[in-house]
């Protein structure tokens, strides 16, 4: 792993950049599993409350499936340097019943209001219950910057 140049981070700086990246970001990875077909991953858009990312998926996707059977997942930032990774439980809102300042927010940021298509959508939110941030071998130890829903800095 390249560490030149990197220099550790303290965890409050660390919980900042990670706040800043929730709000600036487009897209994340989210992991799912059912029980009896196996994980499953996929890219979403996504936008974050302050509290809890929200996503937008068919209703008839695996992802929604995924989550009906088993609420845990793992959420990822696409960059692979600069590592975020949160884990919480899903929760689903058909879209017609999704609240209006979660189906605004997802509006306002991508320009797209999946309640004005004309096939079902679902918002799905995850309140992180941990997360784990770093950048590179030196802040490998003390990532965990969030655990019980608290953030530890």
């Amino acid at each position: 792993m390249e560490t030149t140049g990197v220099v550790r981070r303290p965890a409050a700086e660390r919980v900042r950049d990670t706040l800043d990246r929730l709000v600036t970001e487009r897209d994340v990875w989210v992991s799912t599993a059912h029980p009896d077909h196996g994980p499953h991953q996929v890219p979403l858009w996504f936008s974050w409350d302050g509290r809890a990312v929200w996503m937008c998926t068919g209703a008839a996707s695996v992802t929604v499936r995924n989550v009906r059977e088993e609420p845990r997942v793992r959420l990822s930032l696409p960059d692979t340097f600069d590592v975020v990774l949160l884990q919480g439980r899903a929760e689903c809102f058909p879209d017609a019943e999704v609240p209006e300042a979660a189906a605004r927010a997802f509006t306002d940021k991508f320009g797209w209001d999946p309640r004005a298509e004309e096939g079902a959508f679902v918002y799905v939110r995850v309140v992180p219950e941990t997360v784990r941030a770093w950048r590179g071998e030196p802040e490998l130890r003390g990532r965990g910057i969030m655990r019980d829903e608290g953030w530890l800095a």
